[in-house]
């Protein structure tokens, strides 16, 4: 397995922490820290899954046509999954749905798939 798609595997992993803290309602420190600025949490979303989604992206490159447009499968799975996660917020003690946090979400999603698309055009031909 490639350096990029361990790290890849590793942010995986942090984010699930992170989710599964946040459900828990014990953020670490540094994480809660978003949450006293100013819609910090809604810039940690964009940053957050647009770096997932850049890792995941350039790890596994695989693209899908979605209504005449070229999708990687990792924004579309990466949505589909973060758009559950903000969703099952409804149901969670500590947690509360926001429909911006979710776009925000979604901006970090569609901006790292536009970084990675621009990258790869950027790339030579072999």
């Amino acid at each position: 397995m490639t350096r990029l798609k361990w790290l890849t595997l590793l942010f995986i992993l942090f984010m699930l922490g992170v989710i599964l803290l946040a459900d828990l309602g014990s953020l670490p420190s540094p994480v809660a820290m978003l949450y006293r600025f100013p819609n910090g949490d809604r810039v940690g979303h964009f940053i957050l899954f647009g770096i997932l989604t850049l890792l995941v992206n350039s790890a596994f490159p695989r693209q899908v046509r979605i209504l005449r447009a070229n999708v990687y499968y990792g924004s579309v799975i990466i949505a589909v999954l973060a758009i559950f996660e903000e969703s099952s917020q409804l149901f969670l003690a500590y947690r509360t749905f926001d429909l911006i946090d979710l776009a925000f979400t979604l901006m970090g999603i569609a901006s790292a798939d536009w970084l990675v698309r621009l990258f790869h055009k950027q790339q030579p031909s072999l």
